[in-house]
């Protein structure tokens, strides 16, 4: 599902999500899997599970930022 993060309070750590059909979800900055610096404002796309957004990943930056930095030599 892809959506946009409309709030985020460092404070507790949980912040709001609107996907693109209006729905609203409360999601756990611990679900985010590439932490880039501010949330608000960040398109996400991520997995509903039990009301709940898993999986969430920015769609900023490059897909390395996105999915994490390889270790070691490519093809080694």
């Amino acid at each position: 599902m892809y959506g946009r993060i409309t709030k985020f309070s460092d404070k507790v750590g949980f912040g709001v999500i609107e996907a693109e059909d209006g729905s609203k979800f409360r999601f756990d900055k611990t679900e985010v899997r590439n932490l880039n610096g501010r949330l608000v404002g960040h398109n996400v796309d991520f997995v509903v599970a039990a009301r709940r957004p898993k999986d969430i990943i920015l769609m900023t930056g490059s897909p390395w930022t996105a999915f994490g930095t390889a270790s070691g030599d490519i093809g080694a």
